[in-house]
């Protein structure tokens, strides 16, 4: 199949799962073409069957912000008749799933049909989705959509609940390649961050709000007290500035590190005890699944679809949101060195659940059969 891959070329969950299927899909033979405004930060081209389109955007004195959308939707024409694409999937359905449509609509005047399928990936629709200025345009755009997918049960619902969409949403989880996130022995690096054989706890998020690291700092400031711990936060975002603040008025800054952003995260997974994700809206939890990955048990809240992903008891602990004493409780239990390793086999087992392999095939039908539909149709 030739398929094109719409999406935003960046660190978010919807970029690297788009990413990652379109990698894993050229694997497999399929004709992969990436079409955004950049080249995404997981994306290498040396493989015969992937391919970048970059969408050139024009900034005319008369607009007072470039037109996005029309950019993307001509470039999707273009890549349509020019590779002679089976599909498009697009990945977040702002702007992604109208400007799709608009190409569609496109094509038909030139005689070429082209299906699209929308996947939902969580601000789309929990928050920049129910904008009112965005909200029409979504709704019309996910119900235009040949097929729609979303990254979890909670998410589905939230859809439906949110917006008038008439359409049948399907649930494909997002998934993990357990050929890249796995444990790797980096006993050097664990020995120079916790030199006296201190836990390592680590969390890893782009600093908004909506994340509450404030939880992940007060539930470390709690859990350090009983056990001796060292914490990692990886990332960058708005709210790093406050986090530091905080970690020097609890005066715990000697045993936090600031890491920044980081490529290769599953080097630190690695040698991790323990993952938070304190979020209070989560449509799926994906780097709590690479943390699982690599065998590292996860503190979670109860929020979106992490209840779907951690399993209470068995692959870490599902708490209330802002539920800092219990997270803190629940956190020395795993610590406990006659309760981690059972945590960690816990951790991997599920996250093998989520392996690769075992959803592209789902997403491999879903296009034949949109495809197939497509054709008959016409």
């Amino acid at each position: 199949m030739k398929i094109g891959i719409v999406c935003y070329p960046t660190y978010g969950g919807s970029g690297v799962v788009a990413t990652e299927l379109g990698k894993s899909l050229a694997k497999k033979g399929h004709e992969i073409h990436f079409i955004t405004y950049s080249q995404p930060t997981r994306l290498d081209l040396f493989s015969e069957h992937l391919h970048y389109h970059e969408v050139a955007i024009k900034n005319y004195p008369l607009f007072q912000y470039p037109p996005y959308e029309l950019a993307l939707a001509g470039k999707m024409v273009d890549v349509v008749e020019t590779e002679g694409l089976d599909l498009l999937h697009v990945h977040y359905a702002i702007p992604h799933a109208s400007a799709a449509y608009m190409a569609r609509e496109i094509l038909k005047t030139k005689g070429k049909t082209i299906p699209f399928i929308t996947t939902l990936h969580g601000t789309d629709i929990t928050l920049v989705g129910k904008d009112e200025a965005y909200e029409p345009v979504v709704t019309f755009s996910i119900n235009q959509s040949d097929m729609v997918t979303s990254v979890s049960e909670d998410l589905k619902k939230d859809t439906y609940a949110h917006f008038d969409v008439t359409k049948e949403i399907e649930v494909i989880p997002n998934f993990i390649d357990l050929d890249r996130f796995k444990k790797q022995k980096k006993d050097h690096f664990k020995l120079a961050i916790c030199p006296n054989g201190e836990k390592l706890l680590v969390h890893t998020s782009n600093f908004r709000k909506v994340k509450r690291v404030q939880d992940v700092i007060n539930v470390f400031d709690k859990v350090r007290q009983v056990v001796p711990a060292k914490l990692l936060l990886v990332g960058d975002g708005p709210e790093r500035p406050a986090m530091e603040k905080l970690s020097r008025e609890l005066c715990s800054q000697d045993d936090i590190r600031f890491l920044g952003k980081l490529e290769a995260v599953e080097e630190v997974l690695s040698v991790s005890d323990l993952f938070f994700m304190t979020s209070e809206k989560e449509s799926f939890g994906l780097a709590a699944l690479e943390a699982m990955a690599c065998e590292v048990p996860v503190i979670s809240t109860n929020a979106g679809g992490l209840p779907e992903l951690n399993i209470d008891g068995r692959s870490g602990f599902v708490c209330e949101v802002g539920d800092v004493e219990t997270m803190a409780q629940k956190s020395i239990h795993i610590l406990d060195d006659a309760n981690l390793a059972k945590f960690k086999e816990g951790a991997l087992s599920r996250a093998k659940e989520f392996d690769v392999d075992q959803i592209l095939p789902m997403y491999e039908n879903l296009y034949q059969q949109v495809i197939a539909e497509n054709v008959n149709q016409f």
